[in-house]
């Protein structure tokens, strides 16, 4: 699974748009997020595992390793 397609799953979980996701993570952090900046790096394959770390967790959820077996 790739990032773009992990950021999109949890947006459409929340039924949240990604204008919203950006305004939200600026509101609560202290980067500023734009939906063009963030859309740019999804597309580009450039967004950092830390920013996912922090919607992921700014939404609710935990990112978690699971063995296979």
């Amino acid at each position: 699974m790739s990032v773009r397609e992990f950021v999109k799953i949890l947006l459409a979980k929340e039924c949240m748009t990604l204008t919203q996701l950006a305004k939200l993570a600026t509101e609560k952090g202290d980067k500023k997020y734009t939906m063009d900046g963030l859309s740019h790096k999804m597309r580009k394959g450039s967004l950092d595992f830390n920013d996912v770390e922090y919607f992921a967790k700014l939404l609710g959820y935990d990112i978690m390793l699971k063995r296979k077996e």
